[in-house]
């Protein structure tokens, strides 16, 4: 009979003889981490889980890091841990794979944080090197229990021990547990603040690589998918990677929402509509868009649409102060974009919902550590509530006039223009974080011409 693989192994791995695992298992020298390492967020952490408890007295709650996904038979998806396991441990790492944050009723206490981990390899096992998935040899090392209790503060057990599942609040599937973790994530304190900060900074830079790349992008059949990894290669030097998938949509490829096969040429003459954000290595994310003239300076139609979203975007971000509603801005930007078609000829009337056709979809959400933060927030909290002090949005008005769209005059489609800014909402309104990137007609023409030419 054959003899079954090893746990973490695949078909081609050789075997092992016994004399090897023999040799492998000895003379290796101590590595510990640093006595004194400790998370950048684990005392606000602390502060958040804190409060989470405060919600369910008595409870169970337990939150996953999440699970390793197939990519293609025995390769994996780059991993990256839930949310709000992020929020509540400071932990983002890939090596969080299959962990379990626990929060034990603890009587008048509340409760007792309890981290449930894969500790680092024994070297008294095989899993170290012979095991694709964990082990040390393939994937790097993991902080040992006694590493990971000073790396976060909490106490830290083995995954073994959490084979079965306690019962108990289970974030992914328990819907009130779930909505209090995003309404909790609502209001970002300082240091997340700086967090999205640094985001925001580094896809900043990262859009200045895009025009500095534009004539090696100009001259490739798949100019669009040049862009894409001139970006990529920002987000992985200076964070974790993108926040989302970066949409590089040229022509009018910038009429469909979510481009994301960035399979095209560039043409000169067309405009590109790049939507992207650098997540950090804490992953928080920024999402900003800009549309650029390819060849450096609007055509007289590509300038008309653009300054036509540009006064929406200003009325929506003027919208933005504590006690105003979530909705505000959407309406203050809508209500321009409607105008200003009806004044092109292309609405009878600004009354009604009929720019819809033109516009889509809503013109901003709230940013944090999800690219649509604190999604799972209930509706009287969030889209139907009010803005307040330290809550993180982008407003990203856009216009899109579809290649195909009769009710349009031919110089008009094909068109699509979206610019998309990250605000802190603050006591006096709101502060512009993307502000480094110019938004004007005339300021985008003189930045990128500085970068081409400069």
């Amino acid at each position: 009979m054959k003899e079954p693989a090893a746990p973490g192994t695949v078909s081609h791995d050789l075997p092992v003889s016994p004399e090897l695992e023999r040799f492998m298992t000895g003379d290796w020298s101590a590595t510990p981490l640093p006595s004194g390492i400790r998370l950048p967020a684990a005392d606000p952490a602390a502060a958040r889980r804190a409060r989470l408890s405060a919600h369910f007295p008595g409870e169970r709650l337990i939150v996953p890091a999440g699970e390793l996904k197939v990519r293609s038979n025995d390769c994996d998806h780059r991993f990256r841990p839930h949310s709000a396991y992020a929020w509540l441990t400071g932990l983002t790492g890939e090596d969080q794979a299959g962990h379990v944050l626990v929060l034990e009723p603890d009587g008048p206490h509340g409760h007792e944080a309890v981290l449930y981990i894969r500790p680092r390899s024994p070297r008294s096992g095989t899993e170290f090197y012979r095991d694709r998935r964990y082990g040390e040899f393939w994937v790097g090392r993991r902080p040992d229990l006694a590493e990971a209790e000073r790396m976060t503060g909490i106490r830290c057990a083995h995954l073994d021990a959490y084979r079965q599942p306690p019962p108990g609040r289970d974030a992914p599937n328990d819907a009130q547990l779930a909505s209090v973790l995003s309404e909790l994530r609502l209001v970002k304190d300082a240091w997340e603040v700086a967090q999205l900060q640094l985001a925001v900074d580094h896809t900043t830079a990262g859009f200045e690589d895009v025009v500095r790349a534009l004539p090696r992008a100009l001259a490739h059949p798949r100019g669009e998918r040049w862009i894409e990894g001139i970006f990529q290669l920002r987000a992985r030097a200076e964070g974790n990677g993108t926040g989302y998938e970066t949409i590089a949509a040229s022509g009018a490829h910038a009429c469909v929402l979510h481009w994301i096969r960035n399979d095209g040429p560039l043409d000169p003459g067309d405009l590109l509509l790049l939507d992207a954000g650098v997540e950090t290595d804490s992953l928080y994310t920024a999402d900003i868009t800009r549309t650029l003239p390819l060849s450096g300076r609007f055509s007289p139609v590509q300038r008309q649409v653009y300054e036509l979203v540009l006064a929406a975007q200003e009325a929506g971000i003027a919208a933005l102060k504590p006690g105003a509603s979530f909705r505000d801005f959407h309406r203050a930007g809508m209500r321009v974009i409607a105008e200003g078609l009806a004044e092109w000829g292309v609405l009878k009337s600004a009354e009604g919902d009929f720019h819809r056709r033109y516009t889509l979809c809503s013109s901003g959400h709230m940013l944090g550590l999800d690219v649509h933060d604190c999604a799972r927030a209930r509706a009287e909290t969030c889209l139907d509530g009010v803005l307040e002090e330290g809550q993180v949005l982008t407003v990203e008005p856009g216009l899109y006039l579809q290649p195909d769209d009769e009710t349009l005059p031919p110089e008009l489609r094909g068109i699509g223009v979206r610019i998309e800014d990250d605000l802190l909402i603050t006591s006096e309104g709101a502060r512009l974080m993307s502000q480094a990137l110019p938004r004007t007609p005339d300021a985008v023409e003189a930045w990128m011409g500085a970068l081409l030419y400069g």
